[in-house]
């Protein structure tokens, strides 16, 4: 060999040496960069472009990832390493379906199978492609063979110390139970699963699917505490991996929500932004929707209605439905009837008990707001028929508050505190200091009416300090009407009016945005609600506004 072509190959060696030892380090741009640069000067066998093509995954190359698992299933192939050419058929299967490309997949599971076949021998791969027989069985109806197969699975699994498979298997074998309204059995199912997930078991492609799907699980199922448990637990293993760029804009997403529970807003909405710029970057659009509603729902919660109505357009144009909030947004602005139409509308269309558990509270407060009691007493029926399979989490704090305001609309006041005591007994639990704060109101109003002015006044000054420390205006201000406070001069919020008043000293919106902290885009949307709500057009207009109602003095 001469001089130069032992160099080179010495060169290759050492780069694919150390794109190993950064795959075992989970370092991961520097595994991708040094294999990447190993294949470039020797193609890689069938075992290293398995490691490109993870790695590749993670850093967010999806389109690459792919194409590596193809290549990686062919020199699999080459060598007569037919096992391992079929789980990478299987990878390319399950990714192009997550692609939305469902040709693809079908066209790469078959040949999985038939390589399968001809290999004629018991194997891990045989489970994994059961996951897809499985599928086959839920889509036609059959819960029974889809659930024997995903137990045949994780019996494969285990008989070949395959902990993926078994993770895979447990994980589809609780949705399934979930699904069937086995909520307990689902669910336990889930916490063996994260075992194998926060221990390190798994691989780490399979760790990262694992983690956001159970989440999401528990959050269909209105589990808060799991929910916030095992996104805690995500968010560490995702800030272990800085180089990682998948999972981490799911991460932010289940952060963001969990985020709006706890009352931390700000944290939230800057979450929410993040994995909106993340999924921007890979043209996630349903997910980008996702991202965007869940910033409408914090911008609605803190009274900035243009921003809200921006962001949910925004989801909706992304192909994520707008509602509850939206309808919610519409109800807060005044727009009764339209709220009444949209929460009418969505709730016609949306099947399955926990779909529409999701819609139903939205529906009793909205058509309480518009005065039909009937209504009302329906969606709560059905509620509490969903609440009756599964009463944890905030499922059965939604469903005891809303029979709290049916009672009370009904003008059975000693009737409703029992419903909303629990109720704010549960939120408490659950940390969520919005709500809690929402059902004291309820609770003052229905103290007044069994004639104790005291245990009012103490309910209402709580929920309107909790709403001031979250930034709640529009229920803020709800709070000082029922207690007799001024409304807001000419309609503005409070931080309409904190606006004005620096207007009225000369700032621009850039130093407004400084002192408040909060953008120059937001102080703008401010200023637009400020003219619409004043009938003016100008600066000057709002500030002889701010002088004639004694607004600067205020605020010095």
């Amino acid at each position: 060999m001469a001089p130069a072509d032992a160099a080179s190959a010495g060169s290759t060696s050492d780069a694919l040496e150390r794109g190993r030892r950064s795959y075992t380090a989970r370092a991961w741009k520097d595994a991708y960069a040094a294999l990447s640069s190993a294949d470039r000067a020797a193609p890689l066998g069938g075992a290293d472009l398995d490691l490109l093509a993870a790695t590749a995954g993670l850093i967010g190359r999806y389109d690459e990832q792919l194409a590596l698992l193809e290549r990686a299933h062919l020199a699999h192939l080459e060598h007569g390493e037919t096992l391992r050419a079929v789980r990478c058929a299987f990878w390319v299967g399950m990714f192009s379906i997550q692609r939305g490309e469902q040709a693809r997949a079908t066209g790469w599971f078959g040949r999985a199978q038939r390589l399968l076949d001809r290999e004629g021998r018991d194997c891990a791969e045989r489970g994994y492609l059961l996951v897809t027989a499985m599928t086959a069985h839920e889509e036609a109806g059959d819960f029974e063979a889809a659930i024997a197969t995903t137990v045949e699975a994780a019996r494969i699994g285990e008989r070949f110390r395959d902990a993926d498979l078994v993770a895979l298997a447990l994980y589809e074998r609780g949705r399934l139970l979930a699904k069937q309204g086995r909520f307990d059995e689902g669910l336990a199912l889930f916490d063996e699963v994260m075992v194998g997930v926060t221990t390190g078991e798994l691989s780490p492609i399979v760790t990262g699917i694992l983690y956001c799907s159970v989440i999401a699980e528990c959050q269909r199922m209105y589990d808060l505490r799991r929910a916030r448990e095992w996104t805690a637990a995500l968010t560490r293993w995702c800030h272990e991996q800085p180089e990682m760029f998948s999972f981490t804009a799911r991460c932010l997403v289940h952060r963001a929500e969990i985020m709006q529970v706890d009352g931390a807003w700000p944290d939230a909405l800057g979450e929410a932004q993040r994995a909106a710029e993340r999924y921007t970057a890979v043209d996630d659009r349903v997910a980008i929707g996702e991202s965007l509603y869940r910033q409408a729902e914090i911008h609605r919660l803190r009274g900035d209605h243009a921003a809200a109505e921006a962001a949910y357009r925004d989801a909706s144009s992304c192909g994520w439905e707008p509602q509850p909030g939206l309808a919610l947004l519409r109800l807060a602005q005044g727009a009764c009837d339209a709220a009444v139409a949209a929460i009418r509308r969505v709730l016609s269309q949306t099947t399955g008990p926990m779909p529409r558990a999701g819609l139903l509270p939205a529906y009793v407060e909205i058509m309480l707001a518009a005065g039909d009691l009937d209504e009302a007493r329906g969606a709560l029926v059905e509620l509490e028929e969903i609440t009756q399979h599964y009463r944890g989490g905030t499922l059965g704090a939604a469903a005891a508050q809303a029979r709290g305001a049916v009672t009370l609309a009904d003008g059975d006041a000693e009737a409703a505190l029992v419903a909303l005591r629990q109720a704010a007994d549960l939120w408490d639990e659950l940390g969520a200091p919005y709500e809690s704060a929402r059902v004291r109101v309820l609770v003052g109003r229905a103290c007044r009416q069994v004639g104790d002015a005291d245990g009012a006044e103490l309910e209402l000054d709580a929920a309107r300090r909790a709403f001031q420390e979250l930034g709640a205006a529009p229920d803020a201000e709800r709070v000082e009407a029922l207690t007799g406070g001024a409304p807001r001069i000419g309609g503005l919020t409070a931080r309409e009016v904190e606006v004005v008043q620096l207007v009225a000293t000369g700032r621009t919106n850039r130093a407004i945005a400084d002192e408040l902290r909060i953008s120059e885009k937001t102080v703008a949307r401010h200023m637009s609600n400020v003219f619409t709500k004043l009938g003016v057009s100008s600066r000057s207009a709002v500030t002889a506004f701010a002088y004639e109602h004694d607004l600067v003095s205020a605020r010095r």
